[in-house]
């Protein structure tokens, strides 16, 4: 799967032929974009990806589109499959979005962490599911400002772990990790990777972007980092690495990002150079991997990749000290 573009660096990602493969006219009803969606196999086989759809008043719900080989021949569910609770949960009454899916075989449900966003800001709120028709909510577990938050799949020790994009206004926005043993009381917070300053591809800010996935060789972390330009904010992605049973201790960090906004659909839209994948799905040879992300908030697109060769790449190109020296 591996091969290199025309300027000699190396491919990790590899569009879909038929991108986008979700947009607004796909929808069973009138929606100004689709976007951000979380991903996951259902017992059936089917790919379902839980989709951030922003309507004509401009907040967001959530809506299930299911499909045979996760690429074409989409079924959407006629309506939202998850609105805004604002009645019991104020906290989302400006809309939800971008979900982050965890299949947890414990509890033997979905956990979706997603951003809920009201007056006080973005937070995290997260919720359970056995089918994506009816859903447990927890409501409200890191309060503003927070997003970019996904559930590791199992307990590390006796306490669940969260990953998280805290914000604050004088030190910038990284991922952390706190950890909770009833997934409603959380604590332990550690800062786990930090953005870089200056002039870097992902300085200032990052932020977790699909659910971590769970190697032999560590947690594999995709990253977003935002470089600010003249013309507005780029969204690229990166790696890293951190131990399985630690993990909040990094192992390596990628310097250079490897997947970015190069194609019309990715370049134009509501925000433009915007790649921003909330979810992938595994093939059974459990190498094989969609990743599904939101194209310039406007569509869903999809890239093949592998995780062997992302994990060859880091070990190549990473560094163990997860860009201590990069002028932090």
């Amino acid at each position: 799967m591996r091969g290199v573009d025309e300027n000699g660096h190396e491919i990790l990602f590899h569009r879909h032929p038929k991108n986008p493969i979700l947009t607004a006219s796909d929808w069973p009803y009138p929606v100004n974009s689709v976007f951000n969606c979380g991903a996951a196999v259902l017992p059936d086989g089917r790919t379902l990806l839980l989709c951030r759809v922003e309507d004509r008043s401009g907040r967001s719900h959530l809506c299930a589109a299911r499909s045979r080989d996760g690429v074409a021949g989409w079924e959407i569910d006629p309506s939202p499959t998850m609105l805004p609770d604002v009645e019991r949960f104020p906290e989302e009454i400006w809309g939800i979005e971008d979900p982050r899916i965890t299949y947890v075989a414990e509890l033997n449900k979905y956990a979706i962490a997603y951003t809920s966003y009201s007056r006080g800001g973005l937070g995290v709120s997260l919720a359970l599911t056995e089918d994506f028709r009816s859903f447990e909510r927890y409501g409200v577990v890191m309060p503003p400002e927070d997003k970019d938050a996904a559930l590791l799949p199992r307990r590390i020790g006796k306490h669940w772990a969260l990953l998280h994009r805290p914000v604050t206004t004088w030190q910038g926005a990284h991922i952390w990790i706190s950890y909770s043993p009833d997934l409603r009381h959380w604590g332990s917070h550690k800062l786990i990777l930090r953005a870089r300053q200056g002039g870097w591809w992902d300085a200032n800010k990052i932020g977790l972007s699909p659910p971590p996935i769970e190697t032999e060789q560590g947690w594999l972390i995709i990253y977003h980092g935002v470089r600010q330009t003249a013309s507005g904010s780029l969204y690229r992605l990166g790696l890293a690495l951190f131990d399985l049973q630690t993990p909040e201790r990094c192992l390596l960090r990628g310097d250079t990002w490897v997947f970015g906004p190069e194609e019309a659909y990715e370049r134009q839209g509501d925000v433009a150079n915007v790649v921003f994948p909330c979810g992938y799905t595994l093939a059974p040879d459990g190498d094989t991997m969609n990743l599904y992300y939101g194209a310039a908030d406007t569509c869903v697109a999809m890239a093949t990749s592998s995780v062997r060769g992302l994990l060859n790449w880091l070990q190549r190109h990473g560094r163990s000290d997860c860009g201590s020296s990069g002028g932090w």
